[in-house]
């Protein structure tokens, strides 16, 4: 078992991410790679799902280098240059459209 966790552990969050999304399909082997990662992916499937475990790893890093606040303060930051309105940034990812 300490082989496995070392290599689960190597792959950091993604593979984490990955571990626990395997185990909530009820499949097992390949199946269960294919459905965690059809479902991580969501309308765009298994690649996807690829995508999403490649953006957890940029943001794990970031979110170890810098912090949750600094992160979010910049981004929230960076909306409003780009003319983003409050009410805009608070219902952006509740409604997927802009207010």
């Amino acid at each position: 078992m300490d082989k496995l966790v070392d290599k689960i552990a190597a792959l950091g969050v993604p593979g984490l991410v990955l571990l626990v999304a395997m185990a909530v399909t009820g499949w097992a082997g390949a199946a269960a790679i294919t459905a965690a990662l059809a479902v991580l992916g969501g309308p765009f499937g298994m690649l996807g799902g690829i995508a999403v475990l490649g953006l957890l790893a940029l943001m794990s890093q970031g979110l170890a280098e810098y912090g949750f606040e600094a992160i979010f303060k910049s981004t929230v930051d960076q909306l409003r240059t780009r003319g983003k309105s409050k009410v805009s940034i608070r219902f952006l990812d509740l409604f997927g459209k802009n207010f």
